[in-house]
């Protein structure tokens, strides 16, 4: 996902040509690869010049061979390239609805900034922030969740931008500061009042200024953490209620910049 400027846009291109021309060249016999340097031999007829005649007769070669095998140019690779590395970038990619919440976490979030995930549809929320340039710590107390976490990042190449926590939220402590907190009410299955107004106060207080917080309030139609009490412990933030389909809503709270 990472964003390359021209030159190495160009090196990985030229990277690209090397490997599909000597892997055409090691699938094909000897016999196959004399004839077309026969008849690239033929087309530089004129043109070879004493001392030039291998450099030329090697490049016209994989000139041949690159027609043959399609291999696009430069600029229709590069506008491939790069459409196919911002399709990661969109929350339908990961399963999410177009108009996610969570667009608001990478809004408040500057590149490399660091994201808190938790609760349930771990995955694909940690993913999605990952793709837009987050650095996710994604905490589950189930293990083997984690570790299908980890593994979707790596195949998505995002490994060293999303960490896997096998942990209880209420006890795990930032070690820095947070532009944005993500929940689903499972993260705080089985507190109390008094326990889920501390975990939310430590988030608080890690969350840097303009940081957001996401709380989902409603799952399979039963209110998990009700709105008033979000609304209590965000006294001194920007709220608001973004609808979801059916009757879930998510509280979003945004801290002020002092």
């Amino acid at each position: 996902m990472t964003v390359h400027d021209p030159k190495s846009l160009r090196h990985e291109y030229s990277l690209y040509l090397e490997r599909e021309i000597e892997a055409y060249k090691e699938s094909v016999s000897r016999e196959h690869l004399c004839g077309i340097a026969d008849f690239a031999q033929k087309a530089l007829e004129g043109e070879l010049q004493l001392g030039m005649r291998d450099v030329l007769l090697a490049a016209e070669v994989d000139r041949i061979i690159a027609k043959r095998l399609k291999i696009p140019s430069f600029e229709a690779w590069r506008r491939r390239r790069m459409k196919n590395a911002s399709e990661p970038k969109r929350p339908e990619y990961w399963g999410l609805r177009s108009d996610t919440p969570l667009a608001q976490a990478i809004n408040s979030a500057s590149l490399h900034s660091r994201v808190v995930v938790s609760g349930a549809r771990v995955q694909g929320s940690a993913l999605y922030l990952a793709a837009n340039g987050c650095q996710v710590t994604a905490i589950e107390p189930e293990r083997d969740v984690v570790e299908r976490v980890l593994h979707a990042a790596e195949e998505a190449g995002l490994e060293s931008r999303v960490r896997g926590l096998a942990t209880e939220l209420r006890e795990w402590r930032p070690d820095g500061q947070l532009a944005a907190v993500i929940c689903t009410p499972a993260a705080f299955a089985g507190l109390s009042a008094s326990e889920r107004e501390k975990v939310i106060a430590v988030l608080q207080t890690a969350t840097a200024d303009g940081g957001v917080h996401l709380v989902e309030t409603i799952v399979a139609g039963q209110e998990a953490i009700s709105e008033e009490e979000l609304r209590a412990q965000y006294s001194s933030w920007d709220v608001s209620f973004v609808q979801e389909p059916g009757a879930a809503r998510t509280f979003v709270a945004r801290k002020a910049v002092m």
